[in-house]
C-alpha cells in the first residue's frame, strides 16, 4: 500500500508551452503531485511528453481544431484503461474529456480531465455547451456505477452559486453564471437550498472546493486578464473536483494554488490540488 495519500491536480494552462516558458514546470517539480489533469493543452502529444519529461506517463486527447482546447492526464504510474468517448455519436466532444483508471495500492481510481465550453449566451458557443453539459447529466451516474471512487476535475466554466463569483450582480445574463447552467450543477451536488446540497442532493457528487472553503466567497480560480482583476481578487470559481461520494469521503485537503502576485502567474487559472487518503 502507498505511504502517503494520493495528490491530485488540475488546471486550465491556457496552453502549456506557454506556461512552460512562465514557470509551470517549477510549481510541478515543487508540488510532489501523483496525476495531473490539465485543461486547454493547445498542443501536440510531443510538445506535452518534450515539457513534462520521461518520469511522467501522459495520456492527450487533442482538439479537432489544431491549436484549440485539448485535456490531458499525467500520472507516475501508467493508466490501467482510459476512454475518451462522450456525448452523442454526432457530438464533437474531442479535447474536452478524457477518462483514466489508475492503480493506488489495492484501489483503482477513476479520474477525468474535462474542458467545458466558455460559452456565449445566445449563440451556437451556448447551444454546443449545452450539449456538453447534456451529456454530464448522461455521463456522471455511469461513471459513478462504473466505479464509486470517481472524480471529475477541470475548467466547467460555470459558477455554480453567487459565492463563486466575486461580481455575481453584474454576471447574471453571461455565459457561465446563467440560471441554465447553474442548474446542471444543481442536478450534480444539489441546489444550494436543498438541505442535501452538497452531502448527497442531486446526483450525490461532492464539489471538494465548497466543502472544503465552506459558505464564504470564492476561493476563486480565474481572474481575467484584463485590469486587476488579480489585484483585487475579483475572480471565478469554475475549476472543481467533483468527487463521488465514497473518493469525497476520502479527501483530507483541497488548495487553490494562487500565485502570490500577477507577475508571478504562468497561467490566468490557479491549480485546484486534493489529497485523498486511500
Amino acid at each position: 500500500m502507498p505511504s502517503k495519500p494520493l495528490r491530485i491536480a488540475s488546471v486550465n494552462v491556457n496552453g502549456i508551452r506557454a506556461a512552460y516558458r512562465k514557470g509551470m514546470g517549477d510549481w510541478l517539480e515543487a508540488r510532489d503531485v501523483d496525476i495531473l489533469a490539465i485543461q486547454e493543452v493547445r498542443a501536440q502529444t510531443e510538445d506535452v511528453e518534450g515539457l513534462l519529461g520521461p518520469d511522467w506517463n501522459i495520456l492527450h486527447d487533442a482538439a479537432t481544431a489544431k491549436g484549440r482546447a485539448g485535456v490531458a492526464l499525467a500520472s507516475r504510474d501508467r493508466a490501467s484503461i482510459h476512454r475518451v468517448s462522450f456525448g452523442a455519436d454526432d457530438f464533437d466532444s474531442a479535447g474536452r474529456w478524457l477518462e483514466a483508471d489508475y492503480e493506488w495500492g489495492d484501489k483503482i481510481v477513476t479520474v477525468v480531465s474535462t474542458y467545458v465550453h466558455s460559452g456565449e449566451d445566445g449563440t451556437p458557443k451556448q447551444v454546443e455547451k449545452y450539449k456538453f453539459l447534456d451529456a454530464m447529466i448522461e455521463r456522471l451516474p455511469a461513471l459513478q456505477a462504473h466505479n464509486p471512487l470517481s472524480v471529475v476535475m477541470g475548467d466547467l466554466n460555470v459558477g455554480h452559486r453567487k459565492l463563486d463569483i466575486k461580481n455575481w450582480r453584474g454576471n447574471q445574463k453571461k455565459a457561465g453564471f446563467l440560471p441554465q447552467e447553474r442548474a446542471y450543477f444543481d442536478r450534480f451536488v444539489g441546489a444550494e437550498e436543498d438541505p442535501g446540497y452538497n452531502t448527497g442532493a442531486g446526483f450525490g457528487w461532492v464539489d471538494l472546493g465548497r466543502r472544503f472553503a465552506g459558505e464564504v466567497e470564492g476561493p476563486y480560480t480565474w481572474w481575467s486578464q484584463r485590469g486587476r482583476a488579480f489585484d483585487t481578487d475579483t475572480g471565478w470559481r469554475i475549476d472543481y473536483q467533483l468527487a463521488a461520494p465514497d473518493l469525497a469521503a476520502a479527501a483530507t485537503s483541497y488548495t487553490v494554488d494562487r500565485a502570490e502576485t500577477h507577475d508571478t502567474r504562468w497561467s490566468d487559472h490557479a491549480p485546484v490540488v486534493v489529497d485523498y487518503d486511500l
